[in-house]
C-alpha cells in the first residue's frame, strides 16, 4: 500500500469519483472534498501529501484554496486542474505556488506520471532535509561519532551540561576525544558566539606558562617588546579549555586556583587587575585523585574543577563504533589524498575489531590514514594496517577443521590478491585442488 495521501478538491461528483478511482487503482490513499471550504477543514483534521484542486468551483475558488494551503501547509504539493481555455489562470496559479497543473481532459497515465514525479520530488526533499539535519547534528558534536550506548549517553550529557555555566572536568585515556567533547559543550552553550581558547598544559614549558596564561606588559622582561594578552584575557566571553590539566606544576596550580575563584589576574609586569568572564572546562588522562595522594595535585584545585565531571569511554569499551568511525576516516582521507579507496575488506575489519586500540580513536584515525596512503587496492586490507602481523591469525569461533581450513584459504587468497598460483604454493596444494576448495567453500573475492 502506497502511504502517499491525496486530497481531491472538485465540486463535480463525476470528476471526484473518476480521479479517486484512478488513484486508488495505483494504491494511493485518497480522500475527497466537494468545496474549498470542506478541503481546508479536512486539512486541519488530517495530513495530506498532495492536493488536486479544480480552479473553477462554486464558492471558494481553487486559487483561494491554493493561497490558503501554501500559507498554512506549505509542504503540501498542490496540482491545479483546469480546462484548455483557462491556461492563463493555471499560469497564475503556478506563480502563487502551485506545484503543477493538469489540463482537462486528461488520461489516467498522464495523471499517474505527474503524481509519481511529485512523490519522487517530495522523497528527495525529505532526504535532503534529513542530510541537512544530520549535518547540523554532527556539527553540534564537533565530529564526535558513535552509535553505542555509552556515546549516546555522552551526547545527552553534553547537551545537559552545555546549558549551564558550571566548570566541567573531562577524564579519559589519551585519544578518546576529550577535546572534541569540550568543544561540543562550548558550541552548544550560551557562550557559543564567544572564543574557545585552548591551553595545552602538558605542551607549554613551566617557565612559559605564566606569560601564556596571564600575558605580559611591554618591558616586563628582556624580550617583551610589546604588550601581549594572555589566554585568560583572550577567553573573555567564551570558554577556557585547560587540556591535560594534570600536567600543570604546583606553583601554577596555586595561581590557577585563585583565578578560577575570582576571575581576576595581573599580566606579568602589570599593576592593573584584569577581569575576564569565561567558563572553564578541564581535561586529563591522569587519575587526579591518585595524584593528590602522591602530593602532585592540589586537592582544593581538584574540587574547584570537579563541579561536573564525566569520563570519555575508551574505544575498546565501544567497539561497535569502530566500523562507523573507520568509514568516517576512510571517506575523509580518501578525499584528501584523492585515492579511489572505497571500502575495507572483511578480514581487515576483523583485525580492527580484535585490536585493543591503546591509542583509542586517534590511533584508529592514524591507522586509516596510513592504510589509505600505502594501500594499493580499492579496499583497505589487513596488511595495510600498522598493527597487522601475518603470524597473528584470529581463527573463527567455530573451531571445526572445515571452518578453520575455509578461513585460512580465504585469508591467504585475500592477502595475495587472489593470485591462484602463488596461493597454491603457499598452501602447498596444486591449483586444481585450490579451485576445488574455492568452489566447495563458496569463497568470493572482495574487490
Amino acid at each position: 500500500m502506497n502511504n502517499t495521501k491525496i486530497l481531491i478538491v472538485d465540486d463535480e461528483l463525476i470528476m471526484r469519483e473518476s480521479l479517486a478511482g484512478w488513484l486508488e487503482r495505483d494504491e494511493y490513499k485518497v480522500d475527497a472534498a466537494a468545496s474549498g471550504e470542506e478541503a481546508l477543514k479536512k486539512l486541519t483534521q488530517s495530513r495530506f501529501d498532495i492536493m488536486l484542486v479544480d480552479i473553477k468551483m462554486e464558492g471558494m475558488s481553487g486559487l483561494d484554496v491554493l493561497r490558503r494551503v501554501k500559507t498554512d501547509e506549505p509542504d503540501v504539493a498542490v496540482v491545479m486542474i483546469t480546462a484548455y481555455g483557462s491556461i492563463s489562470t493555471a499560469i497564475e496559479a503556478m506563480k502563487n505556488g502551485a506545484d503543477d497543473y493538469l489540463l482537462k481532459p486528461f488520461d489516467p497515465n498522464e495523471l499517474g506520471i505527474l503524481i509519481e514525479k511529485i512523490v519522487a520530488q517530495q522523497a528527495q526533499a525529505r532526504e535532503m532535509l534529513y542530510l541537512k539535519e544530520a549535518s547540523k547534528e554532527r556539527a553540534r558534536f564537533e565530529s564526535m561519532i558513535g552509535q553505542s550506548g555509552s556515546m549516546q549517553a555522552i551526547f545527552e550529557l553534553i547537551m545537559d551540561v552545555a546549558a549551564t555555566d558550571s566548570t566541567v572536568l573531562i577524564t579519559g585515556e589519551t585519544g578518546t576525544g576529550k577535546g572534541l567533547a569540550a568543544k561540543a559543550i562550548h558550541s552548544n552553550s550560551p557562550r557559543c558566539e564567544g572564543p574557545f581558547v585552548t591551553v595545552n598544559c602538558g605542551a607549554i614549558p613551566e617557565h612559559l606558562m605564566e606569560t601564556e596564561l596571564f600575558g605580559h606588559q611591554k618591558g616586563a622582561f628582556t624580550d617583551a617588546k610589546e604588550t601581549k594578552k594572555g589566554r585568560l584575557e583572550l577567553a573573555h566571553g567564551g570558554t577556557l579549555f585547560l587540556d591535560e590539566i594534570g600536567e600543570i606544576g604546583m606553583r601554577m596550580q596555586i595561581d590557577l586556583l585563585r583565578i578560577l575563584e575570582d576571575h581576576v589576574f595581573y599580566r606579568v609586569g602589570g599593576t592593573q587587575p584584569i577581569e575576564a568572564d569565561f567558563r572553564v572546562i578541564a581535561a586529563t588522562n591522569r587519575n587526579l585523585e591518585a595524584a593528590i595522594k602522591e602530593g602532585l595535585f592540589r586537592e582544593d584545585l581538584f574540587y574547584r574543577l570537579n563541579v561536573i565531571s564525566f569520563r570519555m569511554p575508551s574505544l575498546r569499551e565501544r567497539k561497535e563504533d569502530i566500523p562507523l568511525l573507520a568509514d568516517h576516516f576512510l571517506n575523509r582521507y580518501s578525499q584528501e589524498t584523492n585515492k579511489p579507496i572505497d571500502g575495507i575488506q572483511r578480514a581487515a575489519m576483523d583485525e580492527m575489531m580484535l585490536h585493543d586500540w591503546p591509542g583509542n580513536v586517534r590511533e584508529l584515525q592514524n591507522a586509516i590514514e596510513r592504510a589509505i596512503v600505502i594501500g594499493k587496492h580499492r579496499k583497505i586490507r589487513s596488511e595495510d594496517l600498522p598493527f597487522y602481523s601475518a603470524q597473528q591469525i584470529a581463527l573463527p569461533p567455530d573451531d571445526s577443521l572445515k571452518e578453520v581450513e575455509k578461513f585460512h584459504i580465504q585469508r591467504v587468497l585475500e592477502q595475495n590478491d587472489w593470485n591462484i598460483a602463488r596461493c597454491a604454493k603457499i598452501l602447498d596444494i596444486d591449483r586444481t585442488t585450490l579451485y576445488s576448495k574455492i568452489k566447495r567453500y563458496n569463497l568470493q573475492r572482495e574487490d
